[in-house]
């Protein structure tokens, strides 16, 4: 079973799920998206199979999100495909695809609801938070 997560390992939240996939007892395919970003389709593609609009997959922290005035909510989605594609660092993270489905795993928790195994246990993330998935 492949599991994908397109991550950027400055973010805490995305190391926290890397590390609760792996604790499922998989190792999965890691796409560093912004050294190798995805393309448009691919983008939109995600954004679909979550179930959410190409605008929810916006991050605006740390972001030039304000500056590009993308909060107008009358932008189309190819401007605003457009500006991730100049600047990846917009793609909200961590987005992780199983054969069980595709999420934005915000809080990182939110894998467990895609993990073939998702029972691992009591997991402390980096801040001290803990989670407990099973029984």
């Amino acid at each position: 079973m492949t599991v994908t997560i397109y991550h950027n390992p400055a973010c805490g939240t995305s190391r926290n799920t890397l590390a609760m996939i792996r604790a499922s007892g998989v190792e999965p395919v890691v796409i560093e998206y912004l050294k190798t970003p995805p393309a448009r389709e691919e983008i939109r593609d995600l954004a679909t199979r979550i179930g959410l609009p190409l605008r929810a997959l916006l991050r605006e922290n740390g972001t030039p999100y304000a500056e590009l005035g993308l909060q107008d909510e009358t932008i189309p989605d190819d401007a605003l495909l457009d500006a991730i594609e100049a600047h990846p660092i917009l793609l909200n993270r961590p987005i992780v695809v199983t054969p069980r489905g595709v999420r934005l795993c915000r809080p990182s928790e939110v894998v467990l609801e895609i993990l073939p195994n998702p029972d691992i246990g009591e997991f402390v993330k980096e801040d001290g938070e803990v989670v407990r998935s099973g029984s």
